[in-house]
């Protein structure tokens, strides 16, 4: 039975996407400490089994999130849209009872507990997703979402930080404590969430109609798009190492730089690459046709892609400031990472009329995407030891920078062909 806010919603547009808006960043933005908040400490002189720790805790928390992905590809692709903010609710809870106990138990044998507190939260971004998805309005809606997980990298630092040097909370308490700030403010935009209506007609004629995914439609719609998924998939792994080793290790590169224990650094470089990205993913609603919204949005990653190498090469002529360069670079990465992490699937269902739902498919790619993760945090550890964080950083932006250019074009002329023989 709805609501009488759900009620009150379906009959006024307007009011439901300012709604949907801010119900959807504000539950992000607090959901981001859980997952984020323990890279403010560096854990720089604990070194386990030849490995720093802080690596050790960022291999459990992607083995955890890639574990969640697995789950996630039948929980979220088959959840019914009324158990999403209970659901939601449950995840955050049991991240955070786990944080509690890896304060509790000592190093390494509390890495256990990093794992099953990131094993809840993969399914998070998915299960909201699902709020915004197949409507008129959905751009707009991801836009704002997007912009909270760019802003929350931040934010969550800024939280971690504040926790540790302004209350005194040692780095291993910290997890929980931050997480304890966001626990009821999550809570409450999880249930407010739930008050938003589902599609309307109207919604599902433009955009086609969402429905739960069982194993049968996720296996035909893979093997249909086999090839420019695969492509897709490789190249989003590849965004998602640099963005996820940008976001880890931003305290040693600024402390590299000459900066460190700024917590407002964070928040800094990452407000306007928010509002950025926020305003050129809210524009995108305005292409009501939706094959010229799918090309525009993997041009749009193609730009992305670019920049990383550009603002990089810049930075190392002396052209680009530091701030300026990890600005840019950031921005480079979030362009394209939100642009295929949500507008890519959204307008590609739409342009080729498929049912189904863009939470299956990010958690699918998210998947693999973790694991690649894995792989480039030992590959510098174990091969390139002695280089430090930001001079691998700078290789590793040139390298992913002409890889995913590459990629995304192999996989545009393939989806152009395709569209063709339709």
């Amino acid at each position: 039975m709805p609501s009488k806010l759900s009620r009150y919603l379906t009959h006024r547009p307007f009011a439901l996407t300012l709604f949907a808006s801010l119900t959807a960043f504000f539950t992000y933005m607090c959901f981001y400490p859980f997952r984020r908040a323990y890279t403010a400490a560096t854990y720089q002189d604990l070194v386990v089994w030849g490995v720093q720790f802080k690596i050790l805790m960022i291999t459990a928390q992607v083995l955890g999130f890639a574990a969640s992905k697995g789950l996630g590809i039948t929980i979220v692709s088959e959840m019914l849209p009324q158990h999403r903010s209970r659901n939601l609710i449950i995840m955050v809870a049991l991240s955070w009872l786990a944080y509690f106990f890896f304060a509790l138990t000592p190093a390494p044998y509390n890495l256990v507990f990093i794992f099953l507190a990131s094993l809840p939260l993969g399914m998070v971004y998915g299960t909201v997703l699902g709020f915004l998805e197949g409507r008129k309005a959905t751009d707009l809606l991801v836009a704002v979402l997007t912009a909270s997980f760019i802003l929350g990298s931040g934010f969550a630092k800024s939280i971690g930080m504040f926790v540790m040097t302004n209350l005194g909370i040692t780095q291993f308490w910290m997890p929980f404590v931050a997480g304890a700030m966001m626990l009821v403010p999550f809570g409450v935009c999880a249930w407010l969430m739930g008050q938003i209506p589902p599609p309307t007609g109207d919604d599902k004629a433009h955009r086609t109609e969402r429905k739960p995914m069982q194993k049968a439609d996720r296996t035909a719609f893979l093997r249909e798009f086999a090839f420019s998924m695969t492509i897709f998939v490789v190249s989003y792994i590849l965004l998602t190492t640099y963005r996820e080793f940008r976001d880890n290790f931003t305290p040693e590169i600024w402390k590299l730089l000459g900066s460190g224990n700024n917590s407002a650094l964070f928040t800094q470089t990452e407000t306007p690459i928010a509002i950025a990205v926020l305003l050129i993913m809210a524009a995108m609603r305005w292409v009501q046709n939706n094959y010229r919204a799918f090309v525009l949005v993997q041009g749009l990653m193609l730009l992305g892609g670019i920049l990383i190498g550009v603002g990089t090469l810049l930075f190392q002529q002396g052209v680009f400031s530091p701030l300026l360069w990890l600005t840019s670079v950031g921005f480079g990465v979030y362009l394209a990472y939100s642009m295929c992490n949500s507008l890519y699937f959204e307008r590609m269902i739409a342009t080729f009329q498929k049912s189904g739902t863009v939470g299956f498919l990010i958690t699918f790619a998210d998947y693999y995407a973790y694991l690649g993760s894995i792989a480039v945090l030992f590959y510098k550890n174990f091969f390139h030891k002695n280089i430090n964080y930001l001079d691998f950083f700078i290789v590793l932006s040139y390298g992913i920078s002409a890889v995913y250019v590459a990629l995304v074009l192999i996989s545009m002329v393939d989806l152009h062909r395709k569209r063709e023989t339709m």
